[in-house]
């Protein structure tokens, strides 16, 4: 048998702080706010609220640098006539023609990029709780990098380039449906056309329907939905293809940030969590 050593009371001094256990206080601090948690509805109605005034805020406060944004505009142009993609102006032209579609084109543009995202918001808050809050994130996540790109790199869209044929179908048709035309360009940037929001936020619609829908024609209508708002935007001379691509580049980033923060794609955490009316059939993990 080996020895025993005793350590009497007058020898024994006071162990310093473990930092061991502070360093597992935070962790759990932290898991516990990566834990999706049912979301608070007076909570989300003024965090929307306050970050879309923000988001505008500082959107509209970026510089419009009129000749910078021409320019790249020029070398946006001259970069799709390269790659053999720059038929904007004709889609333009084309449905310019047709005035009842051009018109209802218009009010899509104006509208349905806040009413769509918003109805997925709330369609997330009630029937999937558990994917909301990372879900919000990457939008909130994609919709805050698209801000760099408008510091950054100011952009015209189509509309109000230097010698181009575009139509400025707002304005032919006296229809509300741009905030760089008319009345309403004197309250937003004209120039923040790189990266497109409209694709940006259509497309996490459609992504998040088409992976959450239960039935098959919503799951149409959400990769239906993106592919609208593309033909949209470039038919209204309000965006090139390549401020699309803008668009799902910072989507990618958003949904890198919330991945990155939950340890898992939105759509794959649990759909309830603890105190939803489902969680008692699909309990969070631990």
């Amino acid at each position: 048998m080996g020895e025993t050593t005793v350590t009497t009371l007058e020898g024994r001094e006071q162990a310093p702080p473990q930092p061991v256990a502070e360093e597992k206080a935070g962790q759990r601090f932290l898991r516990r706010l990566r834990t999706p948690r049912r979301p608070r509805l007076w909570f989300e109605i003024l965090l929307i609220a306050v970050s879309y005034w923000t988001y505008s805020l500082i959107r509209n406060a970026v510089p419009e640098q009129r000749g910078q944004a021409l320019r790249n505009a020029d070398w946006i142009w001259h970069a799709e006539h390269q790659l053999g993609i720059a038929f904007e102006e004709s889609l333009n032209h084309a449905v310019n023609s047709v005035t009842w579609l051009i018109i209802g084109m218009n009010y899509y543009y104006a509208t349905l990029h806040f009413v769509v995202t918003l109805g997925v918001l709330v369609w997330l808050y009630h029937w999937h709780p558990g994917r909301y809050a990372a879900t919000r994130l990457a939008l909130f996540a994609t919709t805050a990098v698209a801000l760099v790109g408008y510091y950054f790199y100011p952009l015209a869209p189509p509309r109000l380039m230097n010698g181009g044929s575009f139509v400025d179908t707002v304005l032919v048709h006296q229809t509300w449906g741009s905030m760089a035309s008319g009345d309403l360009k004197h309250m937003s940037n004209q120039y923040a056309a790189m990266p497109s929001m409209h694709i940006g936020w259509s497309l996490w619609c459609g992504l998040t329907i088409f992976a959450l829908a239960s039935t098959p024609w919503a799951r149409i209508l959400g990769l239906l939905y993106p592919t609208a708002t593309l033909v949209v935007i470039v038919a209204t001379a309000n965006h090139f293809w390549l401020d699309a691509v803008g668009g799902m580049l910072c989507l990618a980033f958003g949904f890198t940030v919330a991945r990155l923060w939950y340890g898992a794609l939105p759509y794959a955490l649990p759909r309830w969590v603890p105190g939803t009316r489902g969680a008692q059939l699909l309990p969070i993990k631990a």
